[in-house]
């Protein structure tokens, strides 16, 4: 560096650390990656930037993110996203995954769980995990044989599921995905000793619930306490995703039982998305229940395929279209943003104390419905995802803390950074320099206009990238400058858990 000191410096803006509740305007200094000065009156840079009436943040970390590829990483950066990690499906074989993402770049840091449901889908159907396609392609396939998703496991059959999972572990898994309600025929023997390797190996269940009903039996709140058990019984840390889209109206009894048990000293978290409308894949099985209906308290027109715009008459329709593209992407709008009784439910999950934001961001479709990891920009409005893939975090600020100011900006940054980062900070040291503004963390770094973020995002035009965001940084290198997308920057990072 010759005489410089700092390899960039951010001057000027408004300094907010949420672990430390600092909260001043200062300037920051960064060299290799890394903070290592933070104050008033820093020594000049050769590149500097400058932040004067901008709010100055850690970038923000999207623990529940389904993209992993270069258009979605541009679109989560336009949304302050600096680490972006796939936790709830996760991935088989991991070591294969880390080396896909290397080959092809990245633009922010990655990583992500074992994959659960692959296991089971290789064990109980015999589908091969070659690491050839996307965990989004993966959790499609094997629509022809559904035993992997409604039959219980052998005993036999758990040990090879609770191996593999075991593998992927010791290959620098984040935790164990477990998106339960595509399996609900997952018993309770293999939940425990599923989540009694996660304890062993001190790292998260990442669990979308195994039912989404509000009618008994196997309502949202029967999961809730089973999953409440689990961590009791098992001592393992489980990690709830998307608290509003799985409990549908009975969110409000979801989130007291979680405070409850939370209370009580369990190891229990949660998430939420700003959105009414969740996405999965066709083939979903909660969605060929005859009584769907009257268990969701919504129709079939409420399911939407992304590609098509296409919706749904009846049960018949549904089965056919599910038999022809079971992979297919869909919208599910289960809540209705008009009405001010749902538009307080979602308030309860994403205003739930301690509870982190995440997007359960989708990966971008072609017009097809194939998966779309080209490199085009700006994204042509021919390609789809849900505007949570572009807008999940400053729809939030702009909401809940702009417009509204029913969360303090403070809170608010802790939401999207600090507390996702404790979530999974017993996998690697590497989140301990993550979600904080301090001196030797990762130069993870938003620069952003509170006054001017806003999602741009809606479900007509899902590929408009969000404002506001001025500058992100990634390990201290631009990826949007001044407003721009910096379209060679791929300083991305690989985070694996670390050895045990």
């Amino acid at each position: 560096m010759g005489n410089q000191q700092f390899d960039l410096v951010v001057r000027g803006g408004r300094v907010i650390d949420p672990e430390t509740e600092f909260d001043a305007v200062a300037d920051i200094g960064m060299a290799g990656g890394k903070i290592v000065s933070i104050g008033e009156g820093l020594p000049a840079c050769e590149r500097e930037i400058d932040a004067t009436g901008l709010i100055v943040a850690p970038g923000f970390i999207d623990l529940h993110a389904h993209g992993q590829s270069i258009p979605a990483d541009r679109m989560q950066a336009f949304d302050g996203v600096t680490t972006a990690l796939e936790l709830e499906v996760g991935a088989l074989p991991v070591d294969r995954w880390y080396e896909r993402q290397a080959t092809n770049g990245r633009v922010l840091n990655y990583g992500t769980a074992a994959a659960w449901i692959f296991a089971r889908k290789a064990v109980m159907i015999g589908l091969s995990l070659d690491g050839k396609l996307a965990p989004i392609e993966l959790m499609g396939a094997g629509a022809n044989d559904m035993r992997w998703s409604v039959d219980t496991a052998t005993p036999a059959q758990t040990d090879e599921i609770v191996s593999m999972m075991r593998q992927g572990l010791e290959q620098g898994a984040l935790g164990i995905g477990i998106p339960h309600g595509y399996a609900p025929g997952g018993g309770m023997k293999e939940m425990a000793a599923v989540c009694e390797l996660a304890a062993a190996f001190d790292v998260p269940t990442y669990t979308h619930i195994p039912y989404m009903s509000n009618i008994d039996p196997k309502s949202s709140i029967e999961a809730y306490v089973r999953l409440i058990g689990l961590a009791g019984a098992t001592g393992a840390h489980m990690h709830i995703c998307h608290l509003n889209s799985t409990s549908l109206q009975d969110v409000e009894r979801a989130a007291q039982l979680i405070a409850k048990a939370q209370a009580q000293g369990l190891p229990i978290t949660t998430e939420a998305y700003p959105y009414g409308t969740g996405s999965t894949v066709l083939s979903a099985g909660f969605f060929m229940e005859p009584d769907y209906p009257e268990r969701t308290g919504t129709g079939y027109r409420s399911i939407q395929v992304i590609s098509t715009g296409q919706r749904f008459e009846n049960r018949e329709q549904l089965a056919q279209a599910r038999a022809e593209k079971p992979d297919a992407i869909v919208l599910w709008h289960y809540l209705d943003p008009d009405n001010p009784h749902d538009d307080k439910l979602l308030d309860v999950s994403v205003m739930y104390p301690g509870g982190a934001i995440a997007s359960d961001g989708i990966p971008w479709s072609s017009p097809d419905g194939s998966l779309y990891t080209g490199t085009e920009w700006p994204l042509g409005p021919d390609k789809t995802a849900h505007p949570r893939s572009s807008g999940t975090f400053t729809r939030f600020l702009r909401k809940w803390v702009a417009e509204r100011k029913v969360v303090p900006l403070s809170e608010a940054i802790a939401k999207c950074t600090l507390i996702p980062a404790r979530i999974v900070e017993s996998c690697s040291e590497q989140f301990c320099r993550k979600g904080r503004l301090q001196e030797g963390c990762d130069a993870d770094i938003v620069v952003f206009d509170l006054e001017k973020v806003y999602d741009r995002a809606t479900f007509e035009e899902m590929h408009l990238p969000a404002d506001g965001m001025v500058h992100v940084l990634v390990n201290g290198e631009p990826v949007i400058a001044n407003g721009e997308l910096v379209l060679d920057a791929r300083p991305g990072r690989p985070i694996l858990s670390d050895p045990r």
